[in-house]
C-alpha cells in the first residue's frame, strides 16, 4: 500500500482507462489508454498518422477533455478543476513542443521565449534575462536578438524548446519535435531534449512516428488501434 501511495506520489503525468471519441463522426480513437510517467522518466510513443498520438498528448496536457477516463497531473484530477486552474496549472507544470514551432513572427528569439514568464506576470527585465539564460543552455546565446525568420529551422525549434523549458516545468510533452528537420537536425534537437531531461530532472514524453529516435528513450510505446502496447 505504502509502494502503491509513494509511486503515485511520483507521477507527474498519468491517466487511467483513457478513452476518446469524436462524436458525429463517432470515431473511436483512444479504447483505454493507462500511462503513468514518474519524475525524470522519458517516455517515446510512436505510431502511424492518425493513430491518435497527438490526441493523447493533448488530453495528457489537459488540452482535450477526454470522452471518459482520468487525466492526472502532478496527482491532480483534471476533471475536478475548471479552465482557469487547469491552465494555470499547465503554465505552472509543462512545457509543450510542437512539430511547428509557434513563434510569433513579429517578435524577437528572446522575446518569444519571455512570453511564458510575461504571462505569469513576471517583471519585463526579469523575464528576459531569464529567458537568455535559457536560450544560452540551449546553444542560442548569439541568436537573442534574431526574428524568427533569420533562424534556421533548427534554429527556431531550439528557441522553441527554451520556450517550453523556461519556466521550469517539471514535465516536457513534445508532439513530433523534430517531424519538420532534416535529419542530422531532428538527431540534434531530440538530443537536446534529451539532455535537458538529465540536466533538469524533468519527466519527458515524445510523440514521434520515427522508431530509430523513440529508441534514444528509456520506455517505448506503439499505438495501435487506441491501444498503448509496450515495444
Amino acid at each position: 500500500m505504502n509502494s502503491m501511495a509513494s509511486h503515485m506520489d511520483n507521477n507527474i503525468v498519468s491517466c487511467s482507462a483513457l478513452h476518446k471519441t469524436y462524436h458525429g463522426l463517432e470515431v473511436a480513437v483512444l479504447n483505454g489508454i493507462d500511462l503513468h510517467v514518474n519524475a525524470g522518466e522519458q517516455v517515446a510513443i510512436v505510431g502511424t498518422s492518425g493513430s491518435g498520438k497527438s490526441t493523447l498528448l493533448h488530453l495528457l496536457g489537459g488540452l482535450d477533455t477526454p470522452s471518459s477516463g482520468e487525466v492526472r497531473i502532478l496527482n491532480q484530477d483534471l476533471a475536478n478543476m475548471s479552465e482557469t486552474k487547469k491552465g494555470q496549472l499547465r503554465n505552472q507544470s509543462l512545457g509543450f513542443v510542437y512539430q511547428f514551432h509557434h513563434l510569433l513572427p513579429e517578435f524577437t528569439a528572446l522575446e518569444n521565449v519571455a512570453l511564458p514568464l510575461l504571462i505569469r506576470r513576471m517583471a519585463r527585465e526579469q523575464a528576459l534575462t531569464v529567458a537568455a539564460e535559457t536560450l544560452t543552455k540551449v546553444g542560442l546565446q548569439h541568436r537573442l536578438e534574431h526574428m524568427p525568420g533569420e533562424l534556421s529551422g533548427g534554429e527556431r525549434q531550439r528557441a522553441a524548446v527554451a520556450r517550453a523549458l523556461v519556466t521550469k516545468p517539471q514535465c516536457i510533452l513534445a508532439d513530433e519535435p523534430t517531424g519538420n528537420l532534416d535529419r542530422h537536425t531532428a538527431h540534434a534537437v531530440f538530443d537536446l531534449l534529451l539532455e535537458m531531461n538529465q540536466t533538469q530532472q524533468l519527466s519527458l514524453v515524445v510523440v514521434t512516428h520515427d522508431l530509430e529516435l523513440a529508441k534514444k528513450m528509456q520506455r517505448q510505446y506503439q499505438l495501435v488501434d487506441g491501444r498503448l502496447q509496450a515495444l
